[in-house]
C-alpha cells in the first residue's frame, strides 16, 4: 500500500483543484451544446470536433486570433523598445526627479483600464485609429513600459557599472557596448519583461474590445459577443477558449527559465 504524507496529499489535491477549470473547459470544447445543457459528464458522450471546425472555418472566430497575435506582438515590441533604454537611464544615471518619474511610471500600472477606455476612445475616433491594431497596441503599452522598466530596471543593476566603463576603455562606442554585451547580459530580464508584456496584451479585454469593432476586433471581445436568440453557444466558447490557452502556454514554455531567474534575482 502507498503511504502519501500529508504534504503530499495537499499538493496533489491543490493541482486537481488548478487543474480541474482547465480540463472542464476541455471536456466542453468536445461536446454537443445539447449534452452541455442537459446532462452532468465527466467524459463526452457523443465526442464531436464541430466546435473547433466552426472556429477555423468562420472568419469572425480565427481572425480574431490573428488579430489578438497582431496586436499582442506590436505591443511587446513597442514596449520593450521604450523600456529598454528607460530602463538603462534609470539603473545607470542619476537625475533630478529620477525617484519621482519611476514612481509616476509605476503608478500608470496601478491605474484600471477603465480610467482610460473613453478618453482612448475619443482620442483614436478623431484621429482615426480606431478599430486598428496599433490602438490597441499602444494602449497597452501605458500599462506595460511601466511594468518593463521596473523589471528591467532590476536586472540593469545587478550587472556592475564596471562592465560599461571596461568596454568604453576597450574602444566600444555605447551601441555597440549595448548590442553585444550589455544586452545578452540582461536577456534573462528581457525575456521575463517581455513574458508579463505579452500575457497582459493577451488577456486584456475592456481596452480591446472598446477600441475595436469589426477590422481589429480580438478573439477575447469576439467571445464576449456571442450571444444571439438562441442563447449562447457553450460548446464553440470553450473551443475558443482553449485555443486562447495555447499561446499563453507556448510563451511560458520558452520564458520558463527567464522567469525563474527573475524569482531568483528577486524582482519578479
Amino acid at each position: 500500500m502507498i503511504k502519501i504524507n500529508k504534504s503530499t496529499f495537499i499538493m496533489i489535491l491543490y493541482f486537481v483543484f488548478l487543474l480541474l477549470p482547465i480540463y472542464w473547459l476541455l471536456n466542453m470544447s468536445f461536446k454537443t451544446n445539447q449534452e452541455i445543457l442537459s446532462t452532468f459528464s465527466l467524459w463526452p458522450s457523443e465526442f464531436t470536433f464541430d466546435n473547433y471546425i466552426v472556429i477555423f472555418s468562420d472568419p469572425s472566430w480565427y481572425g480574431g486570433y490573428i488579430n489578438s497575435i497582431t496586436y499582442v506582438v506590436l505591443n511587446t515590441i513597442i514596449s520593450l523598445a521604450v523600456a529598454i533604454p528607460a530602463a538603462y537611464a534609470f539603473s545607470r544615471y542619476t537625475f533630478m526627479g529620477d525617484k519621482h518619474l519611476f514612481f509616476w511610471l509605476l503608478t500608470n500600472r496601478m491605474a484600471p483600464p477603465a480610467v482610460f477606455a473613453l478618453p482612448f476612445f475619443q482620442l483614436y475616433s478623431s484621429v482615426g485609429l480606431f478599430d486598428t491594431h496599433i490602438a490597441v497596441a499602444l494602449a497597452h503599452t501605458l500599462f506595460n513600459v511601466p511594468l518593463a522598466v521596473w523589471i528591467l530596471e532590476g536586472f540593469m543593476r545587478g550587472v556592475p557599472k564596471e562592465i560599461d566603463e571596461t568596454a568604453y576603455i576597450d574602444g566600444y562606442t555605447f551601441f555597440k557596448f549595448f548590442g553585444k554585451i550589455f544586452m545578452p547580459l540582461i536577456a534573462s530580464g528581457i525575456g521575463v519583461a517581455a513574458f508579463f508584456c505579452f500575457m497582459f496584451s493577451w488577456v486584456e479585454l475592456l481596452l480591446s474590445r472598446t477600441l475595436t469593432s469589426v477590422d481589429a476586433k480580438s478573439i477575447a471581445a469576439t467571445m464576449t459577443r456571442t450571444a444571439s436568440a438562441s442563447g449562447l453557444d457553450w460548446g464553440v466558447l470553450a473551443a475558443a477558449g482553449v485555443l486562447t490557452i495555447i499561446p499563453g502556454a507556448l510563451v511560458i514554455y520558452f520564458v520558463r527559465n527567464h522567469i525563474a531567474k527573475g524569482f531568483a534575482l528577486g524582482r519578479v
